[in-house]
C-alpha cells in the first residue's frame, strides 16, 4: 500500500516540492559552512518524494541541532513550510487527498525544525 501511496503522492505534489528541497540544499551547500545544512535538505528531499513507509525519530535534543534549527528557520525552513501548507490545503478539496494532505501537513511540520530528526 505504501508503493502506491508513494507513487500518487509523487505525481500529485511530492515532486514539486522535492524540487524545492533541492534547491534549498544547492543553495547551503555553495558555502563550506552550510554544507551540513544542504545535506539535510538533500535527505528531506529524498522524504519529500516517498513519505509513506517512513517514520521521523528524534535522536537527540542537543544545543547545536537547536543553533541549527533557528537558523533553518530564518533561512529556508520557513517559506517551504508555506509550501507544504499550501499543498495540503489544496489537496484537502477531494475526500481521497485527505490522507495526502495529512502527509503535506506532517511534512510542514518537519519542515521547520529538520535537525535531530532521523528518517527509518
Amino acid at each position: 500500500m505504501s508503493c502506491l501511496g508513494n507513487v500518487l503522492w509523487f505525481i500529485f505534489g511530492g515532486f514539486l516540492n522535492s524540487i524545492g528541497w533541492l534547491l534549498t540544499g544547492v543553495l547551503w551547500c555553495i558555502s563550506i559552512i552550510g554544507i551540513p545544512i544542504g545535506i539535510q535538505c538533500f535527505k528531506m528531499a529524498r522524504l519529500q518524494l516517498a513519505p509513506f513507509g517512513k517514520e521521523i525519530i528524534t535522536t537527540n535534543d542537543s544545543i547545536g541541532n537547536f543553533i541549527l534549527n533557528i537558523l533553518w528557520l530564518i533561512f529556508g525552513g520557513f517559506v517551504l513550510c508555506i509550501g507544504n501548507i499550501i499543498s495540503g490545503i489544496l489537496l484537502c478539496i477531494t475526500i481521497v487527498g485527505i490522507p495526502f494532505a495529512i502527509q503535506s501537513f506532517k511534512m510542514a511540520k518537519l519542515s521547520l525544525m529538520p535537525f535531530g530528526k532521523e528518517i527509518r
